[in-house]
């Protein structure tokens, strides 16, 4: 299971994050009464007053990171075959900042083929959205969430919502897919708006468009791609938000490696809090998301 109900179609990506990366305008929302893009839109995962020491890497032979390439903007293989996207940048710089660049090798594989990868020692650490469960857990270590993936509203322009936060939708249709974790945060968050449920993405993107409903609420990656792309013919735009929940969302994007490397796992929560430090992880997270994901 990955982090995220399902990964953005790669078709038209590329141009839209050219886009994105040229006018800085892919992603409108941000926290309430935050300019979007602003120093705090990035929410520091580490505590800035804390220094972890780094271990001793001397004996470490090599750091395989393993990744895909159907996940962007966090992994993809861009129109020269590079591989690229926010997890690549990242592991690059926690290879930099471990100095341990000869050592570190990052690889791609299939989505399903991660787990198995690491169990059989093919690789050290994979950093490709996997969601972080208690199962998971059981059979493999993760490094502290650097980032929290959101959950958004989007709506129709068209709506008659009086109002620029989530209390105008009160008794409104807003669509939402069926058995998520959107699904149930909507009803427990939201209690007041008409939640309507639909059998795909798809389907709820179509209602959305057409104005079936006047508002859905899903995955805050998907939904500004769509907003910003061909497909919503700028039907619709983000409406307010971001909402986080780690108890319908998980903990977030961390790095997950094998169970008996305990010293990598010190490694790599050492170098992401030094990253988070020095601004250089919302360097690479305004790289991908310029106007911000909060």
């Amino acid at each position: 299971m990955r982090l995220l109900i399902a990964s953005p179609r790669i078709k038209g990506f590329f141009n839209l994050l050219q886009l994105c990366l040229v006018t800085g305008g892919l992603l409108a929302g941000a926290v309430p009464g935050q300019a979007a893009g602003s120093d705090n839109a990035f929410p520091l995962t580490f505590d800035a007053r804390e220094r972890l020491s780094r271990p001793d890497l001397s004996a470490i032979i090599r750091v395989r990171i393993l990744t895909t390439v159907d996940f962007p903007p966090f992994n993809f293989a861009d129109q020269t075959g590079r591989l690229s996207g926010f997890n690549v940048d990242l592991a690059r710089e926690i290879c930099a900042e471990l100095e341990i660049e000869a050592k570190c090798q990052i690889q791609a594989l299939p989505f399903d083929e991660l787990e198995k990868a690491l169990e059989s020692g093919a690789g050290e650490a994979a950093m490709a959205g996997i969601a972080v469960t208690q199962e998971r857990r059981q059979g493999f270590a993760f490094s502290r969430p650097y980032l929290g993936v959101p959950a958004r509203f989007a709506r129709n322009l068209t709506a008659k919502i009086d109002g620029d936060t989530a209390a105008a939708l009160a008794g409104r249709p807003v669509g939402v897919v069926r058995g998520t974790a959107h699904e149930l945060m909507l009803k427990a968050f939201f209690p007041n708006v008409s939640a309507t449920p639909f059998d795909s993405y798809d389907a709820m993107l179509e209602a959305l468009k057409t104005g079936k409903v006047d508002a859905v609420f899903s995955d805050g990656l998907r939904l500004p791609f769509w907003v910003a792309g061909e497909d919503a013919a700028k039907c619709c735009a983000l409406f307010d938000g971001p909402y986080l929940s780690e108890k319908f969302l998980g903990e977030g994007l961390s790095v997950m490696l094998r169970k008996g490397d305990p010293i990598l796992v010190a490694a790599f929560d050492q170098a992401l809090s030094a990253l988070s430090r020095n601004g250089r992880l919302q360097d690479i997270y305004l790289r991908y998301f310029p106007n911000g994901l909060y």
